[in-house]
């Protein structure tokens, strides 16, 4: 989940109230303080609200909720004049374009670092890393608009943002790190997305980098705002960067978007209106509270309430809350604006009494004795891709549940072993002192099934054969369980340095010695020893 740092001084400004209250009363709208410091705080939203992903937009929601500004915020959008033409062939790499104007920006390094973050929060969130949505933001001053938005061909010069000399487009996806990290994004495509300005400067090569020339600057105050994406959340993601600069004081001007086929004007704040029943809500809360004090609750939730007829609330839902879905969702905020410290706990009125299951005796056990071994435990994902479990453990890809939508090209399966993910972090922690020694006791999923697994690593320059022979051997006396072992051909191993544990009559597991190449693959340059073994 995203986390948000909010700087007293900037938060007070904002809201109109003191650290104390804020802090107070913060946790109450969904929110849990990660880390207090002198200047700031650090706090972590759900990612159901990425309205909340900066400090104007918290800003924004504490003074409703502390009942200093109440009722849904009004907007004024102008007219920039600004055209951007989209041609037919972006049609087919990234069709989706929204655009806005805001200007009177008086940047501070506050409001700075807020619209980065803000930035890359929604890339994550919203955008799933890039892949559906992007946001480029540019000093209007430097670019002479109409824009286009075009399909390049790759060999395309322009100097990217952090760099100081021309590129072409397929040079960036290749030596330009946020190219390397993005270039999966356009790489299958004959030619790239590029926005250009009236004389030919590049503003971007989304959803890859922006051009140098339009950086943001302390003097910047005028701003040109492009997203582009693959479905129509290009259009949430412009509201919620537009009405947190307006916020700061930037007033909101349109863009006139062309197409071949059609155009449109962007952005439309423009509330969406819906009508709940006050009997629904009280029944779904468990509450017995009037049509008047939920109109209360909802206005302290930043919406707009008035009365429909008989018990009916029309509800104005601002358009930055792209999470509002059904009258389930505005259920919820009318209990956070009542306060669920006012909502009294209940027993339920069937009671019984747990006990703890095998599974997680086991589990209990297995812990106890590799932390008596010398240990730590960790828990990485139970997703992962393809390249970490089979490329770079030196496997042959097998059968595996994929995830049909990935957020990330790092989440694109559930595991089926536990031993890449723990070299995974090792190659996080190589700023850590020698040696290291973890484990993990989990699920892993193989052949459409649950399995617990026990696996553990071991970096070391004196790591060997012996060694994680020696734990095995701890392991399954601890365990009670008698093996074999036999000759292994798993590749992740070095041969005649790895062997399978037979009990049973089957194979349960696999210990060894890395192969090199799997320790290079992950960017380490030490030894490594390891197991994994399961139906423990």
């Amino acid at each position: 989940m995203p986390v948000i740092t909010l700087y007293y001084t900037d938060l007070e400004n904002l809201i109109g109230t003191d650290r104390d209250t804020i802090q107070g009363r913060i946790p109450m709208i969904g929110a849990d303080i990660e880390r207090v410091y002198d200047d700031y705080v650090d706090i972590e939203f759900f990612p159901d609200r990425p309205d909340l992903y900066s400090v104007e937009g918290v800003a924004r929601a504490m003074r409703g909720f502390l009942d200093i500004e109440t009722g849904i915020p009004e907007y004024e959008v102008g007219q920039s004049g600004i055209t951007i033409t989209s041609d037919h062939e972006i049609g087919k790499i990234r069709p989706h374009l929204a655009c806005a104007v805001v200007k009177g920006i008086k940047f501070t390094p506050y409001s700075i670092e807020s619209l980065m973050s803000l930035q890359e929060d929604l890339h994550w969130g919203i955008g799933r890393n890039r892949s559906k949505v992007s946001i480029g933001v540019h000093d209007l001053d430097r670019v002479t608009p109409p824009f286009e938005y075009i399909a390049a061909d790759p060999s395309f010069e322009f100097v990217p943002l952090d760099f100081d000399v021309p590129m072409s487009m397929d040079e960036i996806l290749t030596e330009h790190p946020k190219g390397v990290k993005f270039a999966h994004l356009v790489e299958k495509f004959d030619k790239y997305p590029l926005i250009l300005d009236s004389l030919g400067n590049v503003l971007s090569f989304p959803p890859i980098i922006n051009g140098t020339l339009t950086r943001v600057r302390d003097e910047t105050e005028d701003l040109f705002i492009e997203v582009t994406g693959t479905d129509k959340s290009v259009s949430v993601a412009l509201n919620i960067v537009t009405t947190a600069l307006a916020e700061r004081g930037g007033k909101i001007e349109s863009v006139q978007i062309q197409t071949p086929e059609t155009g449109c004007t962007t952005p439309n704040l423009d509330p969406v209106t819906r009508r709940i029943a006050v009997g629904d809500a009280n029944a779904l809360l468990g509450l017995n509270i009037s049509r008047d004090q939920i109109m209360q609750c909802l206005r302290r939730m930043r919406f707009g309430a008035v009365h429909f007829r008989d018990d009916a609330i029309e509800v104005s839902v601002p358009a930055y809350r792209a999470d509002i879905m059904h009258d389930y969702d505005i259920f919820e905020d009318v209990a956070i604006g009542y306060g669920y410290e006012r909502i009294a706990p209940l027993l339920p009125e069937t009671m019984t009494i747990g006990e703890e299951h095998h599974i997680s005796l086991v589990k209990a056990g297995l812990r106890d004795i590799m932390v008596g071994l010398g240990f730590y435990e960790v828990m990485p994902f139970t997703l992962t891709s393809e390249t970490v479990h089979f490329e770079k453990m030196q496997r042959p890809h097998t059968s595996a549940t994929q995830v049909m939508h990935p957020i990330t090209i790092e989440q694109t399966m559930l595991r089926t072993t536990i031993l890449p993910n723990l070299l995974e972090i090792l190659s996080f922690n190589q700023h850590r002192e020698l040696p290291q020694r973890i484990f993990e006791v989990g699920d892993v999923v193989a052949r459409g099934r649950n399995a617990v697994h026990l696996a553990a690593v071991a970096i070391d320059p004196h790591a060997n054969f012996s060694e994680i022979r020696s734990m095995v051997d701890a392991v399954m006396h601890e365990r009670v369980v008698a093996y074999e072992i036999a000759e292994s051909d798993d590749p992740a191993f070095i041969e005649g340095r790895r062997a399978d544990i037979i009990a049973g009559g089957r194979r349960a597991g696999v210990f060894g010695e890395v192969h090199p190449g799997v320790i290079l693959n992950f960017g380490l340059d030490q030894p490594i020893i390891g197991f994994e073994m399961g139906g423990l």
